[in-house]
């Protein structure tokens, strides 16, 4: 471990901080910490994700798999640890809590067509695949207890179910939803519904949450023969991929190691051995597919071990120990 900190420790800024914080346990407020804060805050690719954020939400939602749209890229500012006492972080923040929707959901900018039950015209409006995530990101970037915040995971978490969180959307969405039956769980939005609610300590051991937890698990046993909503855990789902951006190996095991009843189920560790046993002979970690839009980046590329990457493997195996 060791050399695996120290590697990590001399690699970049981002993945250096959330060492110094989540392996090695530094608080925040100690200088080695601070320094590199400073310099990941001002290290060219976090600067253009901050002045592209700056324009929110930038774009249509058309896909919410497109790797490279600002909803995805938010959250991985607020994963890198920024607040919003940094002046473009507040600014983004503000940007995005204008659009806060009658039920309490924060809103994305979405076209759904007249053939999938919407008008064709643009609209701000939420689904279950988007709203738990500005709600994350907004939790981390360091306003978990502002009353709006609140009211949204409040919304979100009261649609849950006991077989985990469907697909719904709000009313401007029309009669949309996604390809599966009304009954079935979305497995992505209750992957992304535990992640949000991970970040709110009078939710994390809910109900809703341990029935969530259970379905995400479930849905591994069962993976050879159900596939809700088209989602498959099958060779594609298995690559180590990063950011988390989707539905996968990483993104899964990341979310499911913050509740600590999960770790030691055994449904938990076989999906673990999967992930482990594609770590190289030093305990590194090689991204086996990568999103384009984040080609930049140390995880954007399919040769080497990803420093980020190999944080992330770090990180859950922290948990389980």
């Amino acid at each position: 471990m060791d050399s695996i900190n120290d590697w990590l420790l001399s690699s970049n800024p981002w993945t250096a901080y959330r060492t110094r914080l989540d392996l090695l346990g530094e608080p925040e407020s100690a200088p080695e910490g601070q320094q590199t804060r400073a310099e990941m805050l001002a290290h060219p690719l976090v600067q253009a994700l901050l002045e592209e954020l700056r324009a929110w939400p930038g774009g249509i939602l058309n896909s919410h798999k497109s790797a490279g749209h600002a909803l995805h890229k938010l959250v991985f500012i607020a994963d890198l640890g920024l607040r919003v006492d940094v002046t473009a972080i507040a600014e983004i923040t503000t940007r995005v809590m204008e659009h806060q929707s009658p039920q309490g959901p924060f809103q994305m900018l979405g076209k759904i067509s007249p053939a999938y039950g919407g008008t064709g015209e643009e609209v701000w409006g939420w689904a279950l695949c988007d709203a738990p995530s500005l709600v994350y990101a907004l939790a981390k970037l360091g306003l978990r207890d502002d009353p709006r915040v609140r009211a949204a995971a409040a919304y979100l978490a009261g649609l849950g179910r006991e077989n985990g969180w469907p697909c719904a959307v709000s009313p401007e969405m029309g009669t949309w939803r996604g390809p599966g039956r009304k009954e079935d769980p979305c497995p992505y939005a209750n992957l992304i519904m535990l992640k949000t609610l991970a970040q709110f300590a009078d939710w994390r051991d809910s109900a809703a949450v341990h029935d969530g937890v259970n379905t995400a698990l479930a849905l591994w046993e069962a993976r050879r023969n159900a596939h809700p909503y088209i989602f498959y855990m099958g060779n594609d789902f298995c690559k180590l991929k990063a950011p988390l951006v989707w539905y996968d190996l990483v993104h899964v095991l990341d979310v499911l190691t913050q509740f600590a009843w999960t770790r030691d189920d055994p449904r938990l560790r076989t999906m673990l051995d999967v992930a482990l046993a594609k770590a190289d002979a030093d305990g590194k970690f090689t991204p086996e597919s990568v999103w384009q839009a984040w080609k930049a980046w140390d995880f954007g590329q399919k040769k080497v071990p990803s420093p980020w990457l190999t944080l992330l493997m770090q990180r859950i195996l922290k948990r389980i120990q």
